[in-house]
């Protein structure tokens, strides 16, 4: 039985005519399970590179169908993660002022409608299969745990009009103990509060870093007063009184330096939520006598909680995916409707998510090969050994490997490494290459059989190949590895199986043979930019502009050569589907007008890059405007500015800026004998 489901919105990439659910569907993705594994899955981020897209699942889903070999017609049931109730009574308020939505009905009805818009497919009606948003996020959790029974907290901002459920599961029986709506959603409050920080939706996991640095007891008691715990694990928020903050301070200007005062309310906000989340377990664990537990919802990204949870000792054992967040749900919609349509389906621990695009060895050569202007290219004898070496020597490695990780989390195979015995990679790493704060800390990964050397594992259970837990370095080692030890002594940490990734194992263990420390530095390949880095060319991109060292696909050694901009004009450019290229007509005062050149995006306005100097790190110029407004994916950039008639100033523009919109992914460039399809 073929099972796909499906997480996400309802827009094309090029569209915006829905606009349904922009805030709630977000994260699209897809999986295919055949009799409860996983064939494919993919999240659509990694495939249209737009960071935590809400736009339809079109390319996730032919992806999974060519990973299968299959199409349409095989699938058995396509699993939304959704109330269907629920989506019909939210469709019924867009239709009041979208005539297209008015036309199209219900929830069937619109699914029906967009795989046939998509795909060309006329979707049966018993293929269809709702699952609660709430019930997506247990399954995730509940089916990769392998636990027949234990205790389910799913925690989120809202899904379905739910924020937090409480779940008895036994023998795959879900027996809902608490539900939570939206007044009292911890995910929205966590949300309101690191608004005074600086920060916004999908920031959250910047304030749990942040957090260590801070003292919780500051402001302990100006956050207590937005909860209240109630008898019976339940509890109720004031989310009214968060406007209370600004006796402390005014919200942070988005650049401002961090002060003492954010560092304080992140680290008392990371504790208020902990609080709640123990008053709630406390009380379940009693009442159920559950001794295992599993977590799920974009609140159980919260890593530090998580480990504070299996330090507690509370429960024996806890499981928490990598992808504990909405792209999450498409892997839970199909299982549980998987398990609901074969109930004698077996379920086991789960022990990697590498489902998504496989980069081939025999494609490598040649894909590198077009990139070769830029590029020094190796073969390479022997890969865990001369790419050990260059680490040791100092070098920040960009890895590229077998099949993607499922998730927002590298795990080995799309990954920037380096020597976590060196400190000032911490720095560099966040300033040269993620372009992102300084305090942001980095995970190691550690061979499976050596994790309890370096680092203080509480229980039975010493296998983290999900990096959900933050644990201790053990003391007499965080001296010795300053690069992945957090401010108060902590780690993110990744155990790795030579089973599982036996590629990523080798270059660890070849790392620790030489220098005693079998640990690697490991964060995600990606600048601050764009998503995790999914093909061959993604990888190439960020490469080449970002301050690594040099790039490992597969057996292949890249490094930069000493290239100028102008070569760079040389690329096919062309303009991002997504994006909105604008020019704009105003008044500059009374009796003058004036004009400005935008790059807008049709998903987030806060990504709008205006022509103004002043205010914008890449601005849009005039010559650029008219390049992208040329744009047609088969012209270099050299060939526009030809065609165009660009003076020499203005080619010197456009090959000024050019690097700075590359980096922040404003424009498109391949070469020319490029196969990207985006």
């Amino acid at each position: 039985m073929l099972v796909l489901g499906l997480s996400g919105g309802c827009d094309s990439v090029f569209d915006r005519n829905f606009k349904l659910f922009e805030d709630a569907h977000h994260d699209t993705a897809a999986v295919l399970m055949e009799d409860g594994k996983v064939v494919a899955g993919i999240e659509e981020e990694r495939l249209i590179r737009i960071k935590h897209t809400g736009k339809i699942w079109r390319f996730a889903v032919l992806f999974c169908l060519q990973q299968a070999n299959k199409t349409l017609e095989d699938i058995d049931y396509i699993a939304i993660y959704s109330n269907e109730d629920i989506l019909n009574k939210v469709l019924k308020k867009y239709q009041i002022c979208n005539p297209l939505l008015a036309e199209i009905g219900d929830a069937r009805k619109l699914y029906r409608y967009l795989f046939q818009s998509e795909f060309g497919f006329c979707l049966r009606d018993e293929q269809l299969v709702f699952v609660d948003h709430h019930i997506s996020h247990a399954a995730t959790a509940y089916y990769m745990s392998g636990f027949n029974d234990s205790l389910i907290l799913t925690i989120d901002a809202l899904g379905d009009t739910l924020s937090t459920n409480v779940i008895d599961a036994r023998n795959k029986r879900f027996d809902n103990l608490l539900s939570k709506s939206e007044s009292d959603s911890i995910g929205i409050l966590y949300l309101d509060v690191i608004r005074f920080l600086g920060y916004r939706i999908f920031d959250e996991y910047k304030v749990m870093g942040l957090a260590p640095y801070g003292c919780s007891e500051t402001y302990k008691e100006q956050l207590r007063r937005l909860y209240t715990l109630l008898p019976n694990g339940d509890y109720t928020l004031h989310r009214e009184r968060v406007i209370e903050l600004f006796s402390i301070t005014n919200p942070r200007k988005k650049d401002a330096p961090f002060t003492q005062v954010h560092t304080d309310i992140a680290a008392a906000l990371q504790e208020a939520i902990e609080e709640i989340v123990f008053h709630i377990l406390s009380h379940f664990q009693q009442v159920t006598g559950h001794t295992r537990l599993v977590i799920s919802g974009g609140v159980g990204q919260s890593s530090s909680m998580n480990g504070k949870i299996l330090r507690s000792g509370l429960f024996k054992d806890v499981f928490v995916p990598s992808f504990a967040g909405d792209s999450g749900c498409a892997y839970g919609a199909a299982a549980y409707a998987a398990h609901q349509m074969q109930p004698e389906l077996p379920f086991a621990r789960a022990s990697h998510a590498y489902w998504g695009t496989q980069i081939h060895d025999d494609e490598i050569g040649e894909t590198l090969d077009a990139w070769r202007p830029f590029l020094h290219i190796e073969k390479m004898d022997n890969r865990s050994e001369q790419v050990s070496d260059l680490m040791i020597d100092g070098a920040v490695i960009g890895w590229v490997q077998g099949r993607s990780e499922f998730g927002p989390r590298s795990l080995g195979n799309r990954s920037i490494l380096a020597d976590p015995r060196v400190a000032t990679h911490k720095e560099t790493i966040n300033a040269m290459i993620k372009m992102r704060e300084s305090y942001r800390p980095f995970a190691p990964s550690v061979l499976e059989e050596r994790v309890l050397d370096f680092f203080e594992v509480p229980g039975e259970n010493a296998e983290f190949p999900f990096m959900s837990f933050v644990l201790n370095v053990k003391p007499e080692w965080r001296e010795q590895l300053p690069a992945i030890t957090h401010i108060d002594g902590s780690a993110r940490l990744q155990t790795v199986s030579r089973t599982s990734n036996p590629r990523y194992w080798e270059l660890i263990d070849a790392f620790g043979r030489k220098t005693g420390i079998p640990v690697l530095l490991n964060t995600s390949f990606n600048n601050h930019a764009e998503p995790i880095v999914d093909s061959i060319n993604d990888a190439v991109v960020c490469y080449l502009t970002s301050g690594l060292d040099y790039l490992v696909v597969g057996d292949y050694l890249a490094r930069k050569k000493d290239w100028q901009p102008s070569d760079m004009s040389g690329l096919i450019v062309s303009l991002p589907k997504a994006a909105l290229l604008l020019r704009e007509d105003y008044y500059v005062n009374h009796s003058e007008r004036g004009f400005t050149y935008s790059l807008a995006w049709n998903y987030d306005t806060a990504r709008d890059h205006d022509y103004d100097p002043t205010r914008r790190p890449h601005a849009l110029s005039e010559p650029w405007y008219k390049i992208l407004q040329a744009a047609d994916g088969k012209q270099s950039v050299r060939q526009l500015m030809f065609i165009l008639g660009f003076s020499n100033e203005q080619q010197a523009q456009v090959l000024e800026e050019l690097p700075g919109l590359w980096s922040d992914r404003l424009v498109v460039l391949r070469p020319g004998s490029g196969n990207d399809n985006f």
